[in-house]
């Protein structure tokens, strides 16, 4: 990476060239006057440099003089916005490489400095690292190793620092005070970089001492080249005259554009968080190896320390963005601590509990409701959430809430913490589901008014018409015969759908019937066949041989399996076969047995959607009938804790329809 240095007083040029340049290759450092960049140029830290000068007097020929001053081998651009021949010409035999005429162009600067950097490098000789004072021998003295040492016992307590700039800026000086260290500076990676939420390829200044915090505000170290790349791979101290450095010109100017001699990797025991970079001593004299040692270990120390802060940092941010997230929550949120005080409530819970109480912000325990409070306690000292529940308060009758109790621990088998007590209103809510009930019911009540006309009417049109004949034909035979069949035919339609709606409107049964299920099924065949004129069949099983009993409401039960009785002899007319297969469920639990009766008929099965609409009201695929025979048969059965299925059946397979009844005992 080659640095680059911009004289200008208008930031927006710096900003300008550095939009345009490579950051992978080129770095910039932007000053504007010469004196600032002297120390700079004198060590041969700049690769090239870019003048904004107007070549419309002597001033400009005097800064470029200046500049070749310092350093005579540094390449120079300039950018005007004015010129004239003369001084152009001036300029150019002064050793400027390119004049160029605002604006910035991209292409043409990348191309003039790769050719600068071509020539530059054909021409200039072989760069040699600058003697480092270690390379004379020496040997420190005992009093620096043992201030290392206590500084060292000193790192140890860094770990509980929660503050990163002021804790190194602390080590620094204390690191000068006690070895004379002339200019240093640490670079540290983000805190979310090293902690996997994002991708920097950067280490930045965070502290520096005898440098200029103003010369980093364009300066970093990257972990893909350099001084970064290198420390991040072997992570050992590194020096400014080792063979690594010497054979590369990247690292070599790194060091030089610090002025520093010796780079040492920042470590938390696991990755490179940063990287300390240190000149010489106050007084010229070098480190040995032992110092530097001594400073890698509390340089490790102070690593561990950083990385505390950062974790420190993320909760206390995590924190934050948790209570500012509870403080716009509508719902209350109040959270409890185990000696029963409040640790948080948010506005919602403050609205809740203190009522707008003037002179008062702070929700105690004392400020929720005895019932509440009470439940909150429970669940601090069972460690079990309460159920939730709807809630109304006293001053607020008109409203209703849900109310959610949970309790915290810091362990999964450790003892309960806190408690989260969370506030919901519901009254919308409650309101929008009475409506929506109310509207379904209106639409039943109307559904059922039509299907309820529509057979009443159709019971009734025989026995009209005859009626209406009555007056002429009395005398004839066959008319009394078939007025008495339309008659009897109407009123068993008309007496089957007032026992539907009969079953339909109660609320429960009576259970204290115990019923022998084969007489009951025998007799719920026979009231079947009272509704159906085909041929008569009886069950394929003997009742002597069925002994199973069950407690319930014997002519509720009858009524649900007549009504499935019908269904199948109604599934084929012609030829009815009605088989029953009464089975135990060898699965126990509650102390009793479940009791299954399949139905079977001869007719063509049940199709995917007719087994999941069968049993809704109003549903018939035949022309005859209100549709609503397995919709009171499932109410039935469902009142004695039993269950109906109707599962699809494969094309010319027959229908079958199961009834589970819990088994109560066997005689």
């Amino acid at each position: 990476m080659r640095t680059l240095l911009i004289l200008t007083k208008q930031p927006s040029l710096a900003a300008a060239i550095q939009s345009v340049l490579d950051q992978t290759k080129y770095q910039i450092v932007a000053k504007e006057d010469v004196w600032e960049a002297e120390s700079l140029l004198t060590r041969g830290a700049i690769d090239a440099s870019i003048l904004d000068v107007d070549l419309t007097d002597v001033r400009a020929v005097r800064l470029i003089e200046e500049m070749k001053n310092c350093a005579p081998t540094c390449p120079i651009l300039i950018f005007t916005g004015a010129k004239s021949n003369e001084w152009e010409e001036d300029a150019y035999l002064l050793g400027v490489a390119h004049i160029l005429t605002k604006p910035v162009r991209s292409k043409l600067l990348n191309t003039l400095l790769d050719r600068c950097f071509k020539n530059f490098e054909q021409k200039a000789p072989k760069a040699e690292a600058p003697m480092m004072s270690s390379q004379v021998k020496a040997h420190p003295q005992q009093d620096h190793v043992r201030g290392l040492e206590a500084l060292r016992n000193f790192s140890g307590i860094l770990a509980h620092s929660l503050d990163v700039d002021a804790m190194l800026k602390e080590f620094l000086l204390l690191l000068r005070e006690i070895i004379g260290v002339n200019r240093a500076v640490i670079f540290l990676r983000k805190p979310g970089d090293t902690m996997g939420s994002q991708d920097d390829r950067w280490l930045r200044s965070t502290c520096a001492i005898g440098l200029e915090q103003t010369f980093f505000d364009h300066f970093a170290l990257s972990l893909t080249a350099g001084i970064g790349s290198h420390l991040r791979r072997s992570g050992r101290i590194l020096k400014v005259d080792s063979p690594e450095t010497l054979a590369s010109r990247e690292i070599l100017k790194e060091f030089q554009l610090l002025g520093a001699q010796v780079a040492i990797p920042i470590l938390d025991r696991e990755s490179l968080i940063g990287i300390a970079v240190f000149d010489e001593r106050l007084t010229g004299d070098p480190y040995a190896n032992e110092e530097l040692a001594l400073i890698f270990h509390m340089l490790e120390e102070v690593g561990l320390a950083i990385r505390n802060s950062w974790l420190h940092d993320q909760l206390a941010s995590n924190h934050a963005m948790v209570e500012d997230i509870l403080s716009h929550l509508g719902s209350g949120c109040v959270v409890v601590s185990s000696n029963l005080e409040i640790l948080h409530a948010n506005t919602s819970a403050r609205k809740f509990f203190l009522n707008q109480r003037t002179g008062k912000n702070d929700v105690e325990f004392s400020d929720l409701p005895q019932d509440l409070g009470s439940k909150v306690f429970t669940v601090m000292k069972t460690g079990l959430p309460v159920p939730a529940f709807k809630y109304k308060f006293t001053e607020l009758p008109d409203l209703f809430y849900h109310i959610t109790i949970l309790p915290f621990r810091s362990q999964a088998a450790g003892p309960t913490n806190a408690a989260l007590l969370l506030i919901e209103d519901i009254t919308e809510m409650e309101k929008n589901q009475r409506l929506e009930v109310e509207a379904s019911n209106l639409r039943l009540v109307k559904s059922m008014a039509e299907h309820l006309a529509h057979e009443i009417g159709n019971s009734l049109v025989p026995v009209s018409t005859h009626q209406q004949l009555l007056a002429e034909k009395y005398d004839d035979p066959e008319f009394r015969a078939s007025f008495s069949d339309a008659l009897a035919s109407g009123v068993k339609r008309i007496s089957r759908l007032a026992n539907q709606m009969i079953f339909l409107a109660r609320d429960k049964s009576d259970f204290m019937d115990k019923i022998r299920i084969s007489e009951l099924i025998v007799e719920a065949l026979r009231e079947a066949h009272l509704y159906h004129t085909g041929k008569v069949v009886s069950p394929n099983f003997k009742t002597s041989e069925e002994p199973w009993t069950v407690a319930g409401d014997y002519k509720a039960l009858k009524h649900a399996f007549s009504e499935v009785m019908l269904n199948a002899l109604q599934a084929n007319p012609k030829d009815p076969n009605v088989s029953v297969r009464i089975t135990e469920d060898e699965t126990r639990g509650s102390g009793y047995s479940l009791l299954n009766v399949e139905v079977r008929d001869t007719g063509t099965g049940f199709s995917a959607e007719t087994a999941e609409k069968a049993q809704e009201p109003f549903y018939s695929t035949r022309n005859v009938g209100l549709g609503l025979g397995l919709t009171v048969t499932r109410k039935i059965i469902e009142s004695h804790h039993g269950k109906v299925e109707i599962t699809p059946t494969q094309k010319g397979q027959p229908g079958m329809v199961r009834i589970s009844l819990p088994l109560t005992s066997q005689i």
